[in-house]
């Protein structure tokens, strides 16, 4: 069994921005579990634990997926929260992509997995980069900082920069007491043919 996701990689440049971002929030919220920056993406689908053959199925869903979306951008818009603003459960890195074309790449997607028996998440799709995963209550101090940078600017947070999406991952993730650890099983280039 193959525990699986299929999802957009960040490049070097968005890393680089999230792990600037990370350090700058971690200081007012200590007792957060932050991610490895190396480690975020974009989760387009979480399949969890696959046999061999559906691994294959999936895997030929997200090539087929992965043709018939062309190649887009996008910049990273906010922070925000899942759960209470006061105690979330999540932190995370919002994504704007005006041209619609992640949204569509995430509909042709399930679309796909459907076909093949696959369930699909039917919650809207938020695009979004998990940044922290909060496992203890926060201090009220904690509380009040993660409230300024929520309800501020963010300057220095959100980034104007563009990064290229070119390819669809479909990626293995292995748990272990140092956290997940991602290996890339297949890429397929955003229109390309199969």
């Amino acid at each position: 069994m193959t525990r699986t996701f299929i999802a957009l990689e960040m490049n070097e440049a968005a890393q680089r921005h999230l792990e600037g971002v990370i350090h700058r929030v971690a200081r007012g919220l200590p007792s957060v579990r932050w991610v490895d920056p190396a480690g975020i993406h974009l989760t387009l689908a979480f399949l969890g634990e696959l046999t061999d053959e559906q691994l294959t199925e999936a895997t030929e869903a997200a090539g087929i997926a992965a043709r018939k979306v062309c190649s887009f951008s996008y910049n990273l818009s906010r922070l925000g929260v899942f759960g209470p603003a006061k105690q979330p459960r999540v932190i995370w890195m919002g994504i704007n992509e005006p041209s619609g074309t992640l949204s569509l790449l995430h509909r042709v997607l399930n679309r796909e997995l459907e076909q093949r028996g696959f369930a699909v998440d039917k919650r809207p799709f938020s695009p979004h980069l998990t940044l922290a995963r909060v496992k203890v209550p926060l201090t009220s101090e904690e509380q009040g900082n993660l409230q300024s940078i929520l309800t501020g600017k963010q300057h220095g947070i959100v980034s104007t920069e563009i990064y290229p999406v070119s390819s669809v991952y479909v990626m293995k993730s292995e748990l272990s007491r140092m956290g997940a650890q991602y290996t890339c099983l297949q890429e397929w280039k955003l229109g390309d043919v199969l």
